[in-house]
């Protein structure tokens, strides 16, 4: 999907489940993916992430060690949680249990609003 004012209509939800071994697992996945028109460096896309997060209602943090910078974001506004994860050239909204459509447009409008390239927006989705 390529719009100026994309839906982020969520077409499968991932299950949580909790093994027995203990922690959580997610069952399924969507993704949106944000790809900037313009070819920044991770560390601008990083940037802007962290510009837009800090100076909204968002609640957020990077606890993991992991190879990407990936964020688990809280939308107080908007009452929803997803995660963020920058990559490829792209910011990645991955998709809760719970996650609301609005929180992801109100990201994907703030991001837009901060940068100066346009940005085409595609939804991946495996159900299973």
């Amino acid at each position: 999907m390529s719009d100026s004012d994309p839906s982020f209509s969520i077409p499968h939800r991932p299950r949580r489940t909790y093994p027995r071994q203990g922690g959580v697992r997610y069952e399924g996945e969507t993704l949106f993916r944000l790809s900037p028109s313009s070819d920044p460096s991770e560390n601008d896309l990083v940037n802007l992430v962290e510009r837009v997060l800090d100076a909204e209602s968002y609640t957020y943090g990077d606890w993991f060690d992991l190879p990407v910078p990936m964020y688990l974001v809280r939308d107080r506004e908007h009452d929803t949680t997803f995660r963020v994860v920058v990559r490829y050239g792209s910011v990645e909204l991955h998709i809760l249990p719970d996650t609301r459509s609005s929180g992801l447009q109100a990201l994907y409008h703030r991001l837009t609003a901060r940068s100066d390239c346009s940005w085409n927006v595609s939804c991946e989705s495996n159900p299973n």
